[in-house]
C-alpha cells in the first residue's frame, strides 16, 4: 500500500488560457480582472471563441499539491473528472508531475469535465470564467479510505463545501486520515463560500481541523468580527491557524506560540496561484517538521516565485530558492 506525504481534495478544473484584448472582453461581456461562475453553454461559447488557447491543470488545491510534487513530496490528488478530452487531460499531466491520481476520469460522468477560461490582456490582468462541471459533483464515493488512512497530511479546498455531498466527502476523508494517525486541513478559499456555510465550517474547523489556512478577510467572515479576535477564538478551537494578509505579515498561531513572518513586497506579473502555492510552501514545512517561523517562510518565498511570472504553479526550482534563502 502506497504511503503519502500530502493527499489533496478539491476541484479538479483545467485552466484554459488565451491572449486577448480589450475590445474582445467587451464583445464576449467578460468582466475585466475577477473570476465569474459560468453555465455549460456560455463555456462552450467562450472556449470555441478562444485562440492559440494552452491547457494546464488547475484548480486550488490541486495547484497547491503540484507545488508539493515540485518540492519532492510524495503526493495524490483526488478530484474528480469526466472521461472527455479535458479529463484524460488532467489525469495524464498529474501522472506526468509525479502525483498520483487515484479517480479515473468517470465514464458516465453527467457533466463535462471543470474548466475555466482564462483571458489574459496585454497588461497581464486575468479575466477567468469558470464551468464548475463534473469535479463539483464529488463525493464520498470519491474518497477511497486506502489513500486518505495512508497520508500524513490531508489538504482540503473550502469550495467543494458547497455542496452536501462534498461535505460528506470531507468528513469521510478527515475522519479516515486521523484513523490512520494523520493531521486534516482546509483552506477557506473564498469569504463569500464561508458567508454561505458559515456554521458547517466553523464545526469542521473546531471538530475536524488539525490546521486552518485562511486570508484576513476569510477569518473575519468565519467568525463574523475583527481580525484579532477571529484569530484568538480559531486558535481556542483549532491547533494550527494560518493567515495571510495579502502583502502584510503572514500570521501563524499554535497554542500559546505567535509567529508573524514578514513578507517581501513585490509587483506580481500574474497574481494568480499566490495563495495556492503558500500553502505549498507552508505545508512542505509542516510535513517535514520545521518550525513555524520557517514554514510561513517557505510559504512565503513560494507565492513570490508563483507571482513572479505567468501561471499558477512553480516554473524554478523552489526548494533551491529554500535553500538560497537558508531555510533548509
Amino acid at each position: 500500500m502506497k504511503h503519502y506525504q500530502v493527499v489533496g481534495i478539491g476541484n479538479a478544473i483545467v485552466d484554459v488560457i488565451a491572449q486577448c484584448d480589450e475590445s474582445f472582453l467587451d464583445h464576449m461581456g467578460i468582466e475585466k480582472g475577477i473570476m465569474q461562475l459560468i453555465e455549460r453553454e456560455r463555456g462552450e461559447t467562450l472556449y470555441a471563441a478562444m485562440n492559440d488557447r494552452t491547457q494546464a491543470p488547475g484548480g486550488s488545491v490541486g495547484n497547491t499539491i503540484a507545488g508539493l510534487g515540485n518540492l519532492g513530496l510524495t503526493t495524490a490528488f483526488i478530484g474528480r473528472v469526466r472521461d472527455d478530452a479535458l479529463g484524460r487531460f488532467y489525469e495524464a499531466a498529474l501522472h506526468a508531475e509525479g502525483t498520483d491520481f487515484p479517480n479515473p476520469p468517470v465514464k458516465d460522468g453527467k457533466l463535462p469535465t471543470s474548466r475555466s477560461m482564462i483571458f489574459v490582456t496585454p497588461d497581464g490582468e486575468r479575466s477567468m470564467n469558470t464551468y464548475l462541471g463534473e469535479g463539483a459533483d464529488l463525493g464520498t464515493m470519491d474518497v477511497a479510505l486506502e489513500v486518505v488512512e495512508n497520508t500524513e497530511i490531508l489538504f482540503l479546498e473550502g469550495y467543494l463545501f458547497d455542496k452536501d455531498h462534498g461535505k460528506a466527502a470531507f468528513l469521510k476523508a478527515a475522519q479516515g486520515c486521523h484513523r490512520g494517525g494523520g493531521k486534516a486541513g482546509i483552506a477557506l478559499s473564498d469569504p463569500f463560500c464561508v458567508d454561505r456555510h458559515r456554521a458547517d465550517f466553523r464545526r469542521l474547523v473546531r471538530d475536524q481541523m488539525d490546521y486552518v489556512i485562511g486570508n484576513e478577510h476569510e477569518w473575519e467572515s468565519l467568525y463574523q468580527t475583527d481580525l484579532e479576535s477571529a484569530l484568538a477564538q480559531a486558535a481556542s478551537e483549532c491547533g494550527l491557524v494560518v493567515c495571510t494578509r495579502s502583502g502584510a505579515d503572514v500570521v501563524l498561531i499554535r497554542g500559546a506560540e505567535r509567529v508573524e513572518v514578514p513578507v517581501h513586497r513585490v509587483v506580481p506579473v500574474d497574481a494568480t496561484g499566490a495563495g495556492d502555492q503558500f500553502a505549498a510552501g507552508f505545508l512542505y514545512g509542516y510535513a517535514t517538521g520545521q518550525s513555524l517561523a520557517t514554514a510561513g517562510a517557505m510559504g512565503c518565498v513560494a507565492a513570490a516565485e508563483v507571482i513572479s511570472h505567468y501561471g499558477a504553479r512553480p516554473e524554478t526550482d523552489i526548494k533551491a530558492l529554500f535553500k538560497a534563502k537558508g531555510l533548509i
